[in-house]
């Protein structure tokens, strides 16, 4: 059974866009050791998540000539997704769960299957273009976030504890990242993403 997914402090979702995450704030100790070694823990998972890829020229054709957007294609791009936003999560300090292959741990992403027959079928052959403003700002986000992951580091090593507002930043650059790859990759939606971390 799904999960409804949450607002950034576990409230309902502020955003009505098809493609939704959040990511359980940790309140309590985190684990120093699995932080300080996280660099080395990921090794194994990485090449896992990257033996697979979203794969946009099929469905891009499906959604131009057919007017489909199958079901299975759909559901392994969601399971991707979800995957990779967990290996973020870890790879962020976020959680401090192990990546699973097939358990949310926390980590709540969904997307919301499109009615191909309501899509353009013109507009994925430009939805990467009509990114190119996000995708500017997403660089800018990254360049910020890996900062902000490395004081998190020190962070925990000395506290225990990762900030909330640190927390929060990381959550909302992982929505804007999600709701870019929803509309100029995954092409499940015409609808423009938000200029936004909420």
């Amino acid at each position: 059974m799904m999960t409804e997914p949450q607002g950034p402090t576990g409230g309902r979702p502020r955003s009505t866009y098809p493609a939704r995450v959040t990511i359980d704030y940790v309140d309590g100790p985190r684990n120093r050791i699995s932080v300080l070694f996280r660099i080395l823990m990921v090794i194994p998972i990485i090449p896992v998540l990257y033996g697979f890829t979203t794969i946009v020229l099929p469905v891009l054709l499906m959604i131009l000539f057919r007017k489909k957007y199958p079901r299975w294609w759909f559901d392994f791009n969601l399971q991707l997704a979800r995957f990779s936003s967990r290996v973020g999560a870890y790879i962020g300090l976020l959680t401090d769960d192990y990546p699973s292959t097939d358990e949310e741990q926390g980590v709540h992403l969904d997307i919301d299957y499109p009615d191909a027959s309501q899509l353009n079928r013109l507009l994925p052959l430009v939805k990467w273009i009509l990114a190119i403003p996000h995708i500017i700002v997403l660089y800018i986000l990254f360049a910020v976030s890996f900062p902000v992951v490395i004081l998190g580091w020190f962070a925990i090593l000395f506290t225990g504890k990762f900030p909330r507002g640190f927390h929060n930043f990381l959550v909302g650059v992982s929505r804007w990242s999600l709701r870019v790859q929803a509309y100029a990759l995954l092409l499940v939606t015409d609808e423009y993403p938000p200029f936004s971390l909420d």
